[in-house]
C-alpha cells in the first residue's frame, strides 16, 4: 500500500515531517486564513528537521504550484468538455473555479511535495 510510512504520498498525503512521519508540517492543518495559511513548524516536533532548508528555499514549490495548477485545467477542461459537453466559456468558468478553490490547498500541497523531494524517510524513525 502507498499510504504506509516510510513513503513519499504518506508525507504528502498527511502533511507530515519527510524525515519521521511523525511531527506535522504546517502549524494550521485546516485554515482559510490566508496569512496563516503556508506557516510551518520551524522544526519537526519529532526528530528536530530543520524545515527552513535554506533562506528563500519555498521559491521552488512555485514550480510544483504550477504543474499541480496546468495538471487541475487540463482535467477539469477535459471532464467539462467530453463528459458534460460544456461550451469553451462554460469550461473557462469550470476551471477558474476549480482553480480559485482549490489554490489554498494547491499551495500546502506544493510546500510539502517541494520539501518531500529534497528529504527522504529515515528508516530509524519507524516504530517497530
Amino acid at each position: 500500500m502507498c499510504l504506509k510510512k516510510g513513503s513519499k504520498l504518506y508525507s504528502i498525503t498527511k502533511f507530515k515531517c519527510p524525515q519521521c512521519h511523525e511531527g506535522d508540517f504546517f502549524l494550521h492543518k485546516k485554515t482559510w486564513n490566508l496569512s496563516k495559511l503556508t506557516a510551518l513548524h520551524s522544526n519537526c516536533s519529532n526528530c528536530n528537521l530543520k524545515y527552513m532548508l535554506e533562506p528563500s528555499f519555498y521559491y521552488g514549490a512555485m514550480y510544483v504550484a504550477y504543474a499541480l495548477t496546468v495538471a487541475i485545467s487540463i482535467a477539469v477542461f477535459l471532464i467539462s468538455s467530453l463528459i458534460f459537453n460544456l461550451e469553451l466559456w462554460e469550461s473557462f468558468i469550470a476551471i477558474s473555479t476549480a482553480l480559485i478553490l482549490g489554490g489554498p490547498i494547491n499551495l500546502k500541497i506544493a510546500r510539502i511535495i517541494w520539501i518531500n523531494i529534497f528529504v527522504s524517510f529515515d528508516k530509524k524513525h519507524l516504530k517497530k
